[in-house]
């Protein structure tokens, strides 16, 4: 009995995407070793929160999202240690290659996009010395920052009122008045990107 053939579609299919850093990405099998932070930021810095659904004249982006992350989990958690910030700020780092999907559109799919992230965010994690995976009270005190950060910008940016956006993410964090103003207010892609990479440098062990 001859071997069967595999399909000409489904041997030539790419899983890899090329990063501008020279980098090429198997999102099958991510190796830490082709992950690079200037891939991640620049990345991150073009990928709109909400589906592009907030005000203002530029998108309000996941970098900027994550730096509001570790900012409201510093406001929490004042002492907590600078590795754990540095989780929070790479908790979303897996978009830079898979984009950001709504939580709807998520439960709609299923868990091969699951799958894919936690791989991708395994990765990156042992690339910047990490473990990876958290243990699951650090997982769940970014969480909570997460929903902290949800909570401003569906208030301040997606046209959510207070009600509702208490009982989809909780309570209104209570950053200082300066800064939720300026992490509320979206960002150019340029400006994130920097302010990425150097929160990033600044919180390395």
């Amino acid at each position: 009995m001859s071997a069967k053939k595999t399909s000409p579609a489904k041997s030539s299919a790419r899983a890899w995407q090329r990063m501008l850093s020279g980098r090429r990405l198997d999102l099958l099998d991510p190796s830490p070793l082709d992950i690079e932070v200037t891939d991640i930021a620049h990345g991150l810095a073009r990928v709109a929160r909400w589906n592009g659904q907030t005000s203002g004249p530029n998108i309000f982006s996941v970098a900027q999202h994550t730096l509001l992350v570790e900012a409201v989990l510093r406001k929490q958690t004042p002492r907590i240690d600078h590795r754990v910030r540095l989780a929070a700020m790479l908790h979303d780092a897996p978009e830079y290659v898979i984009g950001d999907m709504i939580s709807p559109f998520k439960a709609v799919i299923g868990g091969s996009y699951k799958l894919v992230e936690k791989r991708l965010l395994s990765a990156i994690h042992i690339r910047f010395g990490l473990p990876a995976i958290l243990p699951a009270e650090i997982e769940q005190q970014i969480k909570a920052a997460d929903m902290g950060a949800a909570y401003l910008e569906a208030t301040h940016l997606a046209g959510f009122d207070e009600a509702e956006a208490k009982r989809l993410f909780g309570r209104d964090p209570k950053l200082p008045p300066a800064i939720q103003a300026d992490y509320v207010s979206p960002w150019s892609a340029t400006k994130a990107e920097k302010q990425f990479i150097a929160r990033f440098k600044a919180l390395l062990p």
